[in-house]
């Protein structure tokens, strides 16, 4: 069987998986057909599913292709391996949280020693102003950038359109491509994009979480411009529409959630703000166009951004919250209140972030090891601050290629 018969196998497991989890494909926009098949009836057994994944990592593998396809059989392997994965964990296998990262996202997470939040707590203590704990003074400076309800739309529209257009600056976007927003509640996430083909994207924002100054740039650069709405649209553009368009490679018709491509498309999401507000741009956008929108106060904006740099680092809470947790060494309480210490949330925010590690697990890895392993892939090959040409070109180049995280070479 040719590279392509395999890959057609591999969207049809994908679509079965789907059956037994509802969270497991992310988007799908291949025939109609396959995916009416994968509904009808009775869903597929797991050993079946199984069975069907040993029977595809084994083809695809003795696969012989031409050097121009060489990443494509990787991108395969790499998917399937983690279909592999969430099929053992759906039939009740037991995952330590980094055994089930590697498994699913090619990465191996490190641990991150307490100590290095407490140094970046300390150096929040230096530019929080006010009496009492740091988590308290970053939970009343966050309550003096929270975007009023009714200012919200216009706050994230004008973001939407200050990424799009410096996103269309570097890159030739479909034609077709648009996306629409709206707003929910009852969520697990903060933001979800879900990709429909055609170039297009919903965005849903859930107004559960009030939307501080900081997350509307990260939200409209995370789900839309240069992020999730322009890395699907590109993927499938180059690789899934037809020749000569793209290359027909239909395993980009389907997106599964729990897979190494994840880390690339969570990775280049968040780092994706970096490379469209490079430098300082980024604070001047803020104070001078979004901070006044909202009504909010622009002599904010800078210690905000202060502030900023050192939740990069309380980010990486997340982890080590999600492997205590998941491991059985911190109790549902333990985890909360680690996360109020460290990632210096609300008590309700932690156990809303609880909630979502319930459900997604080692995904969490994505967000901040992802970011810090596409960062590094970036700036090792001169995608540097002071070289934001370069940055472009680089980041465009992964976000439209099937390279996954063993391709880092990290």
């Amino acid at each position: 069987m040719t590279l392509a018969g395999w890959a057609t196998d591999y969207v049809k497991l994908v679509l079965a998986v789907g059956r037994h989890d509802a969270d497991f494909v992310d988007a799908y926009y291949g025939p109609p057909a396959w995916k009416e098949a994968a509904e009808a009836g009775s869903p597929c057994a797991l050993s079946k599913l199984r069975a069907e994944v040993r029977r595809l990592l084994a083809g695809v593998t003795a696969s012989a292709v031409p050097v121009e396809e060489a990443l494509r059989r990787d991108y395969l392997l790499g998917q399937l391996e983690a279909v592999a994965a969430h099929l053992a964990r759906l039939e009740g296998q037991r995952f330590s949280f980094d055994d089930e990262a590697e498994a699913l996202y090619q990465v191996r997470p490190p641990r991150t020693p307490s100590a290095t939040f407490e140094a970046a707590l300390a150096r929040l203590e230096q530019v929080l102003p006010g009496p009492g704990s740091v988590q308290g003074r970053y939970q009343q400076a966050r309550e003096r950038i929270l975007v009023p309800a009714e200012r919200v739309d216009a706050v994230f529209q004008a973001a939407i359109a200050e990424a799009r257009e410096r996103t269309r600056r570097q890159v030739l976007l479909p034609t077709s491509e648009r996306f629409r927003v709206e707003y929910v509640t009852g969520k697990s996430w903060s933001a979800y994009n879900w990709y429909q083909g055609g170039g297009t994207s919903v965005i849903q924002v859930n107004l559960d979480l009030p939307i501080a100054m900081d997350r509307a740039l990260d939200l409209a650069a995370h789900e839309g411009y240069p992020g999730h709405h322009v890395y699907n649209a590109l993927l499938e553009q180059r690789f899934a529409q037809a020749p000569p368009g793209g290359r027909g490679w239909v395993e980009f018709t389907v997106y599964p959630l729990f897979s190494p491509q994840s880390l690339i498309a969570e990775g280049t999401a968040n780092f994706g703000i970096e490379v469209a507000f490079p430098g300082e741009e980024r604070l001047a956008f803020e104070r001078d166009v979004l901070f006044p929108l909202a009504g909010l106060d622009p002599a904010e904006a800078e210690r905000w951004a202060q502030v900023q740099s050192e939740m990069k680092v309380l980010a990486f809470a997340d982890n080590e919250a999600a492997r205590g947790y998941l491991d059985g060494d911190l109790d549902r309480a333990g985890a909360e209140a680690f996360l109020v210490r460290y990632s210096l949330r609300t008590p309700a925010q932690a156990a809303q972030r609880l909630r979502f590690i319930d459900t997604y697990r080692s995904y969490v890895i994505n967000y901040n090891l992802g970011e810090h392993l596409v960062r590094a892939w970036v700036e090792q090959q001169g995608g540097t601050v002071a070289a934001p040409e370069r940055r472009w070109e680089l980041f465009l180049d992964l976000i439209s290629s099937p390279r996954l995280p063993r391709g880092l070479g990290l």
